[in-house]
């Protein structure tokens, strides 16, 4: 839904958004390290990727690439600034829509839109060089997070001249709403999750104290998220099992910022490796966030966010 936002702040704004349009196409730095094998090895054993051609040299030599390759969806990784984003960092033609955007008020951000094209496996050695091109700026728009603007850019990567890959990303920055202090006037919780015919049996469960898990009625094979094909078997029928509840952190986050609606900061978000065998994303909560690690034992446990919303959660088994 379109807003209305002040007429002056709305031309500044879009007037930004044309001179770097204009910028076209702008790159930034060489990636620090090149592509390489233990990076690699990381981040295929996060991601549960056990294709041998991304860490097995011989199994690699005999398969179609005929070396070692990067996974495509590690395209990101080689550009990424670490712990110290100021380093070494250039600026591209999305920073200062984006500044000027944080001092309009329009301070949160999430992102809503990311589509990758990869052109060709990464080989070991390569050494890539992200190039930044602003594409537009959409709004003042109505969400349920509050009101803002679309922004959106591409990012094509290159290795020497040869474009390897290329992404659309947007994101919307928005301006949070104000929270009511009055007792009774309980907001709708802003974040809500997607429920369709794959995740209602989900959700239901969570409604009545269930921790649900898909189960292929096939072949048996446990999944987690849902998804409306068994991976293993292609087969469409399904069920679900009713999980212990409990679980260990897998990995996790600890989110400072940028602010997010409904929710106070810093909090952690885990994976949670479930003894049923899958693996699930959820907050972990009455725990500092530094003394969340891995391999902490978990029980999931219920809160009601509204008047209609429950979450599944997870707290510290001996709590």
């Amino acid at each position: 839904m379109t807003a209305t936002a002040e007429p002056a702040l709305h031309d500044r704004l879009m007037a930004l958004a044309g001179r770097q349009i204009e910028l076209g196409e702008v790159r930034g730095a060489a990636a620090a390290d090149p592509v390489n094998l233990p990076m690699i090895r990381h981040w295929a054993d996060a991601m549960g990727d056990a294709n041998p051609v991304y860490t097995d040299a011989e199994a690699a030599a005999g398969s179609v690439h005929g070396e070692v390759v990067a996974p495509p969806a590690m395209i990101q990784v080689w550009n990424m600034p670490g712990v110290n984003r100021d380093r070494g960092q250039q600026s591209t033609p999305v920073d200062d829509v984006l500044r000027a955007l944080d001092g309009s008020g329009y301070t949160g951000v999430v992102a809503t839109n990311c589509e990758q094209t990869y052109h060709r496996y990464l080989r070991v050695g390569e050494r890539l060089v992200p190039a930044t091109r602003f594409a537009g700026l959409s709004g003042p728009k109505k969400t349920a997070l509050g009101e803002g603007y679309f922004v959106t850019w591409n990012v094509t990567w290159y290795s020497g001249e040869e474009p390897v890959a290329h992404m659309l990303f947007r994101v919307l920055k928005f301006r949070p709403r104000e929270r009511k202090t009055t007792p009774e006037a309980r907001e709708p919780y802003p974040l809500r999750p997607a429920v369709n015919r794959d995740t209602a049996f989900f959700w239901e469960g969570v409604a009545r104290g269930e921790l649900r898990i898909q189960r292929c009625a096939d072949c048996g094979e446990l999944r987690h998220p849902p998804g409306p094909i068994c991976p293993s078997c292609r087969s469409a029928d399904r069920t679900h099992v009713v999980a212990g509840g409990t679980g260990e952190v897998y990995s996790y986050v600890v989110h400072h910022n940028p602010p997010v609606p409904g929710l106070s900061t810093p909090y952690v978000v885990a994976v949670v490796e479930l003894p049923e065998g899958v693996r699930i994303v959820g907050n972990v909560v009455d725990c500092p966030p530094e003394e969340v690690g891995i391999g902490m034992q978990l029980r999931v446990t219920y809160r009601q966010m509204d008047d209609e919303l429950i979450l599944p959660m997870w707290v510290p088994q001996e709590s």
